[in-house]
């Protein structure tokens, strides 16, 4: 059987992790810096790193456009952190020139937990993988809003502020707001690449 193919957006982030996380769940792994190479993707990573540069370095690139229609046309996507905000149809406190691929039906708050010093881990539970795990929240956004469409799959207790959403799905794209590429740990890329296998 071949094996699915996934790419990992690869201009800016945490590229190397996610391809080694996907290749170590057993799929073809790409990275994706053209156009070009979104035509014969099962599915593809947004990883996390600064979602304005991603966004402005897929403009320079030409990918930008292309990419909204893969995703808007069913792509399976999965997006960390910067990644989540990317896929969100609504972005909270961005800078001035803020956008966003979209096609996740949530508004995030981007860096809702605070600046790089307030970066922190947590254990949490997340719908639909078993066992706790350990996340890396790193500037990261929480959700604000979910639209109808869109299932929860995890949150967390902030000090001052409540039970913040920190995971969803729509259909077959799933986002969290913290960086499981960097823990070792395969429960998420492994949920995501059943998510594009039932694509």
């Amino acid at each position: 059987m071949t094996p699915l193919r996934v790419g990992v957006l690869a201009l800016q982030g945490d590229v190397r992790e996610h391809l080694s996380a996907l290749t170590a769940c057993g799929v073809d792994a790409r990275a994706v810096r053209r156009p070009a190479e979104l035509a014969d993707l099962d599915g593809i990573v947004l990883p996390g790193g600064e979602s304005t540069a991603i966004d402005k370095l897929a403009n320079a690139v030409q990918l930008r456009e292309p990419l909204i229609a893969a995703l808007h046309n069913g792509l399976p996507a999965y997006g960390s952190c910067a990644g989540m905000i990317l896929l969100a149809n609504e972005v909270l406190d961005g800078t001035a020139d803020q956008r966003t691929f979209g096609g996740l039906d949530i508004t995030v708050r981007r860096n809702a937990f605070g600046r790089q010093v307030d970066s922190f881990e947590s254990e949490v539970e997340l719908a639909g993988i078993p066992g706790r795990m350990h996340a890396v929240f790193i500037r990261a956004p929480w959700v604000e809003r979910v639209g109808d469409g869109v299932e929860v799959v995890g949150e967390v207790q902030v000090p001052r502020a409540g039970t913040k959403v920190i995971a969803v799905r729509q259909g077959a794209m799933l986002a969290t707001s913290f960086h499981p590429e960097v823990t070792g740990d395969l429960r998420v890329h492994r949920r995501f690449v059943e998510l594009v296998r039932g694509a």
